[in-house]
């Protein structure tokens, strides 16, 4: 193991987890992480005095878990989660930051951003109902955004007399469906939340299951948080120079490193230009460094003083990703305007953000089947296809699949910066020439 690995921030992340729930309405996903914190000893004693006070109020002589994780005034009213809730707790085997996030079908969207992150994602399923459309819808999501695990559990056993053949039944059909989305990882678990059964304790009540419960598994699941096996990626947020009597020629450009890790002495490659320079120096938290990875913020100086500004790629020029102005990828949309063909918008990846326009919509997903509807011309709130853009200055673009952070992207309206949809780029095909009407059509944005 080398040194790099070794180090003591490194190490520090391997004992968190970041995961989110997801599943239809009312399948108890809030009641699941009220449980998991209740019963792990994670709830301060006002935080369980003001639920048990609330739950009073409504009329519950038990106090209502979910009331833990639901804090909006309109969720506890209403018995619905409708914005993403975070979570932060810890047992003694692991850190966890946790997002509970919405059933509803309108809400769907919020899933992308809990789950945009995580390493493990919990499907909840209803055993009475069994996989319903948000099921595959979230299995979807989550095979889109690379999630590496994901568990299915199987919730509220004790309405179905924790039948094995009914839990059996659910756990072949989603995993079936889960697999042939491409996720690598599939765990069935039959709780049921509300009762406390396998969720942090294991149930009396289910003798027929030899598994973990859904506290074990989250505590004993590989999770590897190793960036710096990733291709080396350093987005620019900001150049400076004090050009002071102290610093007169200090020029150092600062962000975080998205991915892998730079040497002083290591040729990189600045994108979309494609000047190359060497690193002289990195600068982290005030001293000097000789290597530096991700996550770390940093401030990296070259030998050249190259036209460098916020937006702009270091790369090591032996691993330069491609640099192209055409972009097919697959997209959720998560905006209650439509996206259309030909709608002009913009596109931010890492610090960059540019003006682009969507040159076509070749299919929608359909979730039933997992078929591709053809050129539906536009996709409405919560859809997932496929896109492709034009941008007006090119992107140096991952593959999602080959990195989560520099293969993703946001499409925004110019309008009033309003988040249309989450992008998860694919094969970038090289640019072509643009035709008169191509021409004619982006006159107004300068292309």
């Amino acid at each position: 193991m080398t040194a790099l690995t070794q180090h003591p921030e490194q190490l520090s992340t391997t004992n968190l987890l970041r995961f989110a729930t997801a599943g239809s309405v009312d399948d108890g996903k809030s009641t699941l992480v009220g449980r998991l914190l209740h019963d792990s000893k994670s709830v301060l004693t006002d935080q369980l005095e003001a639920v048990e006070h609330a739950s009073r109020r409504r009329g519950q002589e038990a106090p209502d878990l979910a009331l833990l994780t639901d804090g909006l005034r309109a969720e506890r009213e209403q018995g619905i989660t409708i914005d993403v809730a975070y979570r932060y707790f810890a047992t003694p085997r692991r850190r966890f930051i946790l997002a509970d996030t919405p059933g509803h079908v309108q809400y769907t969207r919020n899933m992308v951003t809990g789950a945009s992150t995580a390493e493990l994602a919990v499907v909840l399923v209803d055993a009475r109902n069994g996989v319903v459309e948000q099921t595959r819808r979230h299995a979807a999501v989550a095979a889109l955004l690379r999630v590496p695990h994901v568990v299915l559990a199987v919730n509220k056993m004790d309405l179905v007399d924790y039948a094995e053949p009914v839990f059996a039944a659910i756990a072949e059909e989603f995993t079936a469906y889960a697999a042939s989305l491409g996720v690598p990882e599939i765990t069935a678990i039959p709780i049921s939340a509300l009762a406390g059964d396998n969720v942090v304790e294991p149930s009396a009540n289910m003798d027929w299951y030899g598994g973990p419960t859904v506290l074990e598994h989250l505590e004993t699941v590989p999770v590897s948080h190793d960036l710096t096996a990733c291709h080396a990626r350093f987005p620019v947020q900001y150049v400076i120079r004090p050009q002071t009597a102290e610093h007169p020629d200090y020029r150092g450009y600062a962000g975080q490193i998205a991915a892998g890790a730079f040497r002083v002495g290591e040729a990189v490659t600045v994108l979309p230009s494609g000047r190359t320079s060497t690193v002289t120096a990195i600068d982290a938290l005030g001293e000097s460094v000789d290597i530096a990875w991700a996550p770390q913020s940093v401030t990296i100086r070259l030998a050249d003083d190259i036209d460098i500004s916020r937006g702009d790629l270091l790369a090591p020029t032996d691993d330069a990703p491609a640099v192209t102005r055409d972009v097919e990828a697959t997209v959720c949309h998560v905006a209650d305007q439509p996206l259309t063909v030909g709608q002009r918008v913009l596109l931010k990846h890492t610090t960059r953000t540019v003006k682009a326009i969507v040159k076509d919509i070749p299919s929608r997903l359909t979730l039933d089947d997992l078929s591709q509807h053809p050129a539906p011309g536009r996709l409405v709130a919560n859809d997932i296809g496929r896109v492709v853009v034009r941008t007006a200055q090119p992107l140096a673009l991952d593959a999602y699949a080959d990195s989560r952070r520099t293969g993703s992207f946001l499409l925004i309206d110019p309008a009033d910066g309003t988040t249309l949809t989450a992008g998860m780029a694919g094969a970038s095909f090289a640019a072509v020439a643009k035709t008169a009407a191509d021409a004619a059509d982006d006159a107004e944005w300068d292309f």
